[in-house]
């Protein structure tokens, strides 16, 4: 993850500390255009409060910093401990997850408390010498790319939350357009046979399920230039594909219809028209933008009906690992995917949409989870999930790398998740 020196240099513990302050400071940021009755609700079981994530990802400093490298750290309230705990079984019992939108107090502002005293804490912790200065900062470090993981979900669960009321409301004003792009037409781009290494290289953080580093062997294939677009959605949802059950996973027809799916999550048609719910409220779908909010049931029945499958996710990284992370993330404040841009070559690997691959989130060769309660941030969820590459919109930049495994299961579609086409040669 880091250097294994115990020593930081002053350097290291000053780029720490300002970064600290910054992504603390990101998380309100996010909050801008929605008032306390917004920050309370849960939509779903799958989605958190606003609150919850404000107060969830203090706790972690405070579970895991201060009261580990604070002497006689006094807890800001021992409640929070049991309320604000998500998953973290060796630390305790926790409040039961359907529940976290009854959590009516504490209140937003008496949240807002906590991260100040808080963050407080911690940044005193850092500007100390500390006889453990690198375990310390390797756990700062930690809950900092924790904290942009649960950037990303507050603006996915809050879209969600936001998309049940039938007024459609906005969460920001759209953001001034720029001209119209139209999409590169759809091509693929053959990637040679051979053996590569993929996984965590060792430079800068990486979480534990991105490694060990290993070989792979992969045969002959090609991916798609770009994303899938919504035009080409429209043609499969026009040619019939949510009612023709050989296109689709035995699981996904039977969800398919269960749940009577006609398109993708938040598309919703008026007078004719498809429009698209987001966090600017109801929109008309850009035709040329890649298709997201789609689950990865759908996403490899649009494959067999494409005559293409979905790639795997050694594949993607053997594609990416070359090419610089740039696209549209979440710093860019424009938070619904954009075309690809013009040119040669793979486009839009990085930022607009996550894009499924076929891989199930499975352990590495020679993977072991991290010892302690942190060990249990990502190994324990490698069961019935699939694995998504690339980051969305919604991703902060600097949480993304070639090797970052995002990963969630086949029948979830309130991420900004959309696909790339694969075929073998």
């Amino acid at each position: 993850m880091t250097s294994s020196s115990t020593a930081v240099s002053n350097k290291e513990s000053n780029k720490l500390q300002h970064t600290f302050r910054h992504r603390r400071g990101v998380s309100e940021s996010l909050t801008l255009g929605l008032s306390a009755e917004d920050m309370v609700v849960q939509s779903m079981d799958d989605a958190s409060p606003t609150k919850w994530h404000l107060a969830h990802t203090t706790w972690f400093f405070e579970e895991f910093v201060l009261a580990k490298y604070q002497q006689q750290y006094q807890r800001f309230n021992a409640d929070y401990s049991y309320l604000f705990n998500s998953y973290y079984n060796s630390v305790g019992d926790r409040h039961a997850r359907p529940l976290r939108g009854m959590l009516t107090r504490p209140t937003i502002d008496e949240v807002r408390a906590y991260r100040r005293a808080v963050d407080a804490a911690v940044s005193n912790l850092l500007e100390q010498p500390h006889p453990r200065a690198r375990g310390l900062a390797n756990t700062v470090t930690v809950g900092l790319h924790h904290e942009m993981q649960h950037q990303e979900l507050l603006l996915t669960d809050i879209l969600h939350a936001l998309s049940t009321n039938p007024t459609a409301p906005a969460m920001r004003e759209l953001p001034p357009q720029k001209n119209a792009v139209r999409a590169a037409a759809l091509d693929f781009i053959a990637c040679d046979e051979g053996l590569y290494e993929i996984g965590a290289t060792g430079n800068g953080f990486s979480f534990d399920c991105e490694g060990p580093r290993h070989k792979t062997y992969l045969r002959p294939f090609a991916l798609a230039n770009r994303c899938v677009s919504n035009a080409e959605w429209l043609a499969f949802i026009n040619d019939g594909a949510y009612q023709s059950a050989n296109l689709w996973l035995s699981d996904g027809w039977a969800q398919c219809q269960a749940e009577q799916w006609q398109a993708p999550l938040y598309w919703r048609k008026r007078d004719g028209q498809w429009h698209q719910f987001g966090l600017y409220g109801l929109q008309p779908i850009d035709p040329e933008a890649p298709v997201c909010h789609i689950n990865y049931f759908e996403a490899d029945a649009f494959a067999q009906w494409a005559g293409a499958r979905l790639p795997t996710e050694q594949e993607w990284e053997v594609a990416a690992g070359a090419l610089p992370i740039a696209g549209n993330f979440q710093e860019d404040q424009h938070w619904r995917p954009r075309p690809a841009a013009a040119g040669a070559g793979l486009q839009q690997l990085y930022g607009d949409v996550w894009e499924w691959t076929r891989s199930p989130y499975a352990p590495y060769p020679g993977f072991n989870a991290a010892a302690g309660a942190i060990g249990e941030y990502n190994g324990k969820f490698m069961c019935a999930q699939f694995v998504l590459r690339g980051g969305s919109c919604a991703t902060p930049r600097q949480q993304m790398r070639a090797s970052y495994r995002n990963f969630f299961y086949p029948h979830q579609r309130w991420q900004f998740s959309g696909l790339r086409l694969a075929k073998d040669l």
